[in-house]
């Protein structure tokens, strides 16, 4: 008889592990016991060493499903154990070395049961177990148990602390367990103050009565796992018209729920990765490419009357203007499961807030900041502690694009490279738009969940507050913080102030290295690995010579980088205007490349032209040469929206940053692109700045606007943008790669979210035999940046 101590680290509370070791112990005949601790379960088991060895293996290859072990140790145990028996103890406080796990999606057996009439969890719409429900979002400290969730206000009755207790219920330990007998309740409101009544509806409950408002083309603001959402029907244009004029969301696509991924396929293409994501614990929404307009005719369904209809719904065109993709999630709470249960179309479900403001997550500020938006409230009295938004991707070719990483996936633990192991605790601010935060140590990075932008006053204050809530969680003391270089950034100033407060050392880091860095460190690349080329194309980041930067080729390892390769600066006249109102960024490039007086000649009979003609044009020379609110900028993003208005697309006015180069991208018809040899590409010109290679767009710009004078299609020329800048990117790396030893490229940067432009170009580099590393785990955008900022500053230190 031999005894072991057996340390097991990673998502291990919480998520039915302590049963399962529990079982498997006995099973292998073992006595001891297992505790929950701040470093994650403690196992202490003796037995024979062949029986010690077949648990531990049984244990790696029969973990729960939210379950993951990041590390197992096993040391001899000198210790006194009840060799006769195997027992569950209590958690123990101590230092916080373990995880939290993500929020996650009603499994199977759940949803069984709220469809059960014969079932306790019948129509219980906060229904959970050990493999399903509510985390981060409920969570106040660890160890995960009941008193430090927000569902220490609710006792259990006698029937779930029954099933809690039982080691062999899936709900064994299942902190926020309840029923209707003593858990959280939902009950629906009016927005005008007055009673809501049974008779008003046919319904079973409140809940079921939201189905019926849906359906009435009512807009409802339904309180759900990680804040508000605005739910309407998503067929009714009207009501989607609506619902953005109420909500002052102009442009930006409203995310969809479908019961089910039939209805889904009524609308979009789904393949089977696809499908796979739509299913998966983590729930995101999945962008999906849209169907034709043609329909299954006769759709069946069940009104708030009762009788029986056919009828064809069409998703509103308002939903996603301008896209060629709808973002689709399926059910991942009871309570969704249960209002959409005779909901055969789709419904809208946006974030409860007013346009960039955070979502609610408190009852009384959803009364005040939704109640001139929503017509009824669906409210529920278990606290959101942590506001967590729904997480986006999508698939392009066969792997997993992360847009926004939030619920289902954060605060799960990204492994670092080899090379990183034991570095000191780092703290990492992020970016001023699409925050998050990264907290590092040992060989793990923890990133927060989608913050926003943080120039919006209540983001900031919400980022505040998670913040602090992460660095007590998790004990994080950091050591060092990494900031963005830009001075003006909020997070930056943030990170200023506490480093100030408590004598920390701080390092600045280039905000285009950060996002080589973060896709590097994803992609598992070692510390000491030689440097590759990374190509970083977003909006905008400060530049090592004070210059805003937006176009960058960088030779880049974890601790340093060399620019090797830049796009033609241009003014971005306005400032922050340039963002929203892409003619100006049209009108720049035209100046830049000396083409203005041509264009007066020989293009003016163009409606480019003509709109660009009556706008002050005296005054914006004198912008740009007086470099007046007017930053020269090697921005790509930029270069995008100037393409975009050229030829007609939200050519004046833009409600969010990229909405014309997303447009514009949705406009191409992609197999077209791949197999049309008479797509010629635009030319591009290579010169010197600063004795760096530069990418110069004047020629493009001639052959773009001599097709707009013969009339060449929009989606024809979008199609030849795409197709030109991609090949000239594959050009410039050629010609870097005569010069430098490089084996991988990097593709990160918002503008890198563009599919078309991330295959064209993933594919022409490797045919070439140059190895490309793109983004799945965390965003290409400003979403990915702290983990880039956390592991330079960790390479820095470690020498």
């Amino acid at each position: 008889m031999v005894a072991e101590e057996i340390r097991v680290r990673g998502i291990v509370q919480g998520v039915g592990f302590r049963p399962t070791v529990y079982r498997l112990a006995k099973i292998c005949g073992l006595g001891g016991d297992v505790c929950n601790d701040g470093g994650g379960v403690l196992i202490r088991v003796s037995g024979s060493e062949e029986a010690i060895t077949e648990f531990v293996t049984k244990l790696q290859t029969e973990c729960p499903p939210l379950a993951k072990i990041n590390q197992l140790i096993r040391i001899p145990y000198t210790g006194e154990l009840n060799a006769e028996n195997f027992v569950i103890s209590s958690s123990v406080n101590t230092a916080i070395k373990t995880e939290i796990a993500p929020d996650a999606a009603t499994c199977q057996e759940c949803q069984k049961e709220i469809f059960d009439p014969f079932s306790r969890f019948y129509r219980y719409p906060f229904t959970n177990c050990t493999h399903c429900g509510p985390r981060l979002s409920i969570i106040r400290a660890i160890p995960y148990d009941r008193c430090n969730t927000s569902m220490s206000a609710f006792v259990m009755c006698s029937e779930c602390a029954k099933e809690y207790h039982d080691v062999e219920n899936r709900r064994f330990h299942a902190q926020p367990v309840a029923c209707h007998t003593c858990g959280a309740s939902a009950w629906l409101e009016r927005a005008d103050g007055k009673a809501v009544t049974a008779s008003m509806f046919s319904m079973l409950d409140d809940v079921d009565a939201v189905c019926t408002l849906l359906q009435r083309g009512e807009i409802v603001a339904i309180k759900g796992l990680g804040g508000f959402h605005l739910a309407c029907d998503a067929t009714q244009e009207a009501v989607v018209e609506k619902l953005r004029y109420r909500k002052r969301r102009y442009h930006k696509p409203f995310a969809l729920m479908a019961r089910d991924i039939e209805v889904i396929e009524r609308y979009c293409t789904v393949n089977a990765k696809e499908k796979e994501l739509l299913k998966i614990p983590a729930a995101p929404i999945v962008l999906l490419e849209k169907k034709g307009l043609e329909r299954d005719a006769g759709t069946r369904e069940r009104g708030d009357t009762g009788k029986i209809f056919s009828q064809n719904f069409e998703i509103a065109i308002s939903v996603a203007p301008g896209q060629n993709r709808l973002g689709f999630m399926l059910p991942y709470t009871p309570l969704h499961h249960l209002i959409l249960r005779r909901m055969n179309r789709p419904i809208v479900l946006t974030s409860g807030n007013i346009s960039d403001e955070p979502q609610c997550v408190d009852n009384d500020e959803a009364r005040e900041k939704l109640g001139t938006i929503a017509d009824y409230f669906l409210f529920h009295n278990r606290d959101i502690i942590n506001r967590v938004d729904d997480s986006v991707v999508r698939v392009v070719g066969d792997k997993v694009q992360t847009i926004r990483r939030a619920r289902g996936y954060a605060p799960a633990a990204i492994s670092l490279p080899p090379g990183f192991e034991n570095v000191p605790p780092i703290l990492a601010m992020g970016s001023e738009l699409k925050n998050t935060f990264c907290l590092l140590q040992g060989k793990e990075a923890i990133l927060s969940q989608h913050l926003g932008d943080l120039e919006n006053g209540a983001a900031f204050d919400g980022y505040q507050k998670a913040l602090n809530l992460y660095l007590n969680l998790f004990e994080h003391k950091p050591e060092v913080i990494a900031i963005d270089k830009h001075p003006e950034y909020l997070s930056s100033k943030i990170g200023k102030e506490i480093a100030d407060k408590n004598q920390i050392k701080i390092s600045s880091i280039q905000h285009h290295h950060a996002h080589i860095a973060a896709c590097m460190a994803e992609n598992n690349i070692p510390l000491d690995s030689p440097p590759v080329l990374g190509i970083a194309l977003d909006g905008l980041g400060y530049g090592e010579d004070g210059n805003l930067w937006g176009g960058e080729i960088l030779l880049a390892d974890y601790r340093k980088f060399q620019r090797l390769a830049t796009f033609q600066p241009v003014a971005m006249i306005g400032g922050e205007q340039a963002i929203y109102q892409p003619w100006r960024n049209t009108y720049a490039q035209l100046m830049t490349a000396n083409l203005w007086n041509e264009c007066e000649e020989k293009y003016a009979d163009l409606e480019i032209i003509k709109f660009l003609k009556n706008k002050p044009i005296k005054l914006l020379n004198q912008l740009i040469e007086k470099k007046i609110n007017s930053p020269p900028a090697s921005s790509v993003g930029r270069l995008f929206d100037a393409v975009a208005a050229a030829i007609g697309i939200y050519r004046d006015e833009c409600s969010y940053e990229g909405q014309a180069a997303i447009a514009m991208e949705a406009l191409i018809n992609v197999h077209n692109l791949n197999n049309d040899k008479e797509i010629l590409i635009y030319p591009f010109e290579f010169s010197f700045l600063d004795s760096i290679y530069c990418i110069d767009p004047r020629p493009m710009w001639q052959g773009l606007l001599d097709d707009l004078q013969q009339q060449i299609p929009q989606a024809v020329i979008a199609a030849k943008f795409h197709k030109s800048l991609a090949d000239v990117i594959v050009e410039m790396v050629k010609r870097l790669c005569q010069k430098n030893v490089i084996h991988q490229v990097v593709l990160t940067g918002g503008v890198f979210q563009n599919c078309v432009l991330l295959e064209l170009v993933s594919q022409a580099l490797e045919m070439l035999g140059i190895k490309v590393l793109t983004h799945s785990l965390i965003p290409a955008n400003d979403g990915g940046l702290s983990l880039g900022q956390a592991v330079i500053t960790a390479a820095q230190l470690i020498g």
